[in-house]
């Protein structure tokens, strides 16, 4: 459905409401291509085309939810939708009233389309399949359209279309000893592929060396920016929502205080114009182009949703209550210069199974896996044992923060969960002086 059928159709529905009714619409699809590979062969190939539409009918302070499948064809979608607002309309009656109901009564309008269509699903993986020829390489690619729309009986009319793919991939070596990467984005870059699979042939060739045991203790460390992407996830848990906040339950409560910071160079966006997530909410606000959760290692803003922003007082400036595109502030030191300025100590690709082991003190813990090396005198040198780490965000972006590398690199979130997820994180790489392992 493109967004002239799905106004039509919206238009259609709104001359069957009566009264002080008022109708939010909210559209998704998308139109992918997916392919699973095992041992550098396709186990699984597939075409997904869905459309479905969300409608909250409400009256007054009272509001019921309802979402149905579209298929296309006007006349049936029609029926569908109005079958099902006449179900919102019936149990609508029997509901209380929504103390914190709240939505857009400004009407407002936009159109944005964004990225371009990457080469044909079979023409990637034929390039990907010969490209990592002799490699054991495991994963998924995902790519197509995906269109976000919103509509009222107020007045809103948005459209969101983005183009973007996604490929996750693992290449195994033996048992649990693999190298983990992935390349998402707008435009399709070949070259970039080949250099990251050249990458993990020369992880590969690492792993094959005996795996150095090493003690708990602080060890200097680089975090690759897909370690620093478990970090911000876990920061995203209850870190920037005005709920957690407000009920004193969020793990930056004594960086809210003043109590503890972050270092200076620590600067996080949620960038909603740089995203692929849409422009605006459910209920019909409108995002600003950029929040600033923190700020030179200072605590920003919030994200206020519709509800929260009813029950705090304050505006909304998101659709919930975690970041859906997140950006990190780069820094000075070149990728280049990673392994000599570390010298000796830790590379460490990935973690894994994050959790917090003590959230007060915003302290984590997980493991290390996919690419985790020893390195001395700037040199990789041999992979290390799987080792649990448990550290404090305090110190690991805070007073054992060196340097953030100038370059950034943009993941994009692989859930398929009813649909392809459009998060995405735009991350460095971190340097710090020491991180704990536990065992």
């Amino acid at each position: 459905m493109n967004q002239d059928a799905f106004l039509t159709l919206i238009e259609r529905l709104h001359s069957g409401l009566t009264g002080s009714e008022v109708l939010f619409s909210n559209f998704s699809g998308e139109i992918s291509d997916f392919v699973r590979l095992n041992r550098n062969r396709i186990r699984q190939a597939g075409h997904v085309q869905s459309a479905n539409l969300a409608l909250t009918l409400i009256d007054g302070t009272r509001q019921m939810e309802g979402r149905c499948e579209l298929s296309g064809e006007f006349r049936t979608d029609l029926s569908r939708t109005r079958h099902l607002l006449t179900r919102l309309r019936e149990r609508l009656a029997d509901l209380p009233d929504d103390p914190y109901l709240q939505y857009s009564t400004e009407p407002s309008a936009s159109t944005r389309r964004v990225g371009e269509s990457s080469p044909p699903a079979a023409e990637v993986i034929a390039h990907l399949i010969q490209a990592a020829g002799g490699l054991d390489l495991v994963g998924i690619w995902a790519s197509g359209d995906i269109s976000i729309g919103l509509a009222s009986s107020l007045g809103h009319r948005h459209w969101h279309q983005s183009q973007s793919f996604n490929l996750d991939w693992s290449c195994y070596l033996e048992t649990d000893k693999a190298v983990k990467a992935s390349l998402g984005g707008l435009q399709w870059n070949a070259a970039e592929l080949n250099r990251r699979l050249e990458m993990q042939r020369h992880g590969l060739r690492v792993m094959a060396q005996p795996a150095r045991t090493i003690e708990p203790g602080r060890y200097r460390a680089y975090l690759a920016p897909a370690a620093v992407n478990e970090l911000m996830h876990m920061l995203s848990w209850g870190g920037f929502d005005l709920r957690n906040h407000r009920t004193y339950q969020t793990p930056l409560l004594r960086l809210v205080r003043g109590e503890r910071q972050f270092a200076p160079q620590i600067t996080l966006h949620e960038e909603f114009e740089r995203g692929l997530t849409a422009g605006f909410t459910a209920e019909g606000f409108v995002k600003p182009a950029t929040v600033t959760l923190l700020n030179n290692g200072k605590f920003g803003q919030c994200l206020v949703d519709a509800r929260s922003g009813l029950e705090y007082g304050e505006p909304v400036n998101a659709a919930g209550d975690t970041p859906e595109a997140l950006a990190l502030a780069a820094g000075d030191m070149p990728l280049t210069e990673v392994l000599a300025r570390l010298h000796t100590g830790l590379f460490i690709g990935n973690l894994w199974y994050c959790n917090w082991s003590d959230a007060n003190d915003c302290r984590v813990t997980g493991m290390t896996r996919f690419g985790t090396y020893w390195v001395e005198n700037g040199e990789i040198v041999c992979p290390i044992k799987v080792m649990r780490f448990d550290d404090s965000l305090y110190h690991l972006l805070g007073d054992r923060l060196e340097a953030l590398t100038s370059e950034r690199e943009l993941m994009l979130s692989a859930e398929t969960y009813d649909g392809r997820a459009t998060d995405s994180a735009l991350l460095p790489g971190l340097l710090v002086s020491g991180i704990t392992l536990a065992l």
